[in-house]
């Protein structure tokens, strides 16, 4: 069977020590702002859109790529990581995956206003290092925000 695969991104989002997450009842997880790569946008700029729709506050990437100077090209800011999911499968194999570009980033306050149709207010808290290691955050989640709120302190 053929794999299918799709590029997301996710974007860790920080404000005053803590990163933003939601719970996600389908997964039955916690996770940051994301979502799929339309077919007119760069990585990036889909990561800055998910989380202008999913928690209404306007991000500013944590970006420490170094300018290529390329006469015909333009640097790109880079993921601070790329992670491949397996998304759906069978006994014979894995059929979707998701090439996720994952960012970090800082947000002016905390004050979530989702747009109409995305997980409600409800749904969102924010987590300190302390929170993050005393709550059931996966651990892949738990080190990227604890990763990004570093990030984010250090910038």
């Amino acid at each position: 069977m053929e794999t299918t695969r799709h590029f997301t991104a996710t974007v860790y989002v920080v404000n005053d020590g803590a990163a933003a997450l939601h719970y996600h009842p389908k997964l039955e997880i916690h996770i940051p702002p994301g979502g799929h790569v339309d077919r007119d946008e760069l990585p990036h700029e889909a990561g800055l859109r998910e989380t202008r729709e999913e928690i209404g506050l306007e991000p500013t990437l944590l970006d420490d790529t170094d300018p290529v100077g390329a006469p015909a090209g333009k640097t790109l800011p880079r993921p601070r990581e790329q992670l491949l999911y397996n998304i759906d499968g069978d006994g014979d194999g894995v059929y979707h995956q998701h090439i996720d570009h994952i960012y970090f980033a800082t947000v002016p306050s905390r004050d979530i206003d989702p747009e109409p149709g995305e997980a409600g207010v409800d749904a969102w808290a924010w987590y300190d290092r302390e929170e993050l290691r005393e709550s059931n955050v996966d651990a892949d989640t738990q080190a990227l925000a604890e990763r990004a709120i570093d990030a984010a302190e250090n910038a």
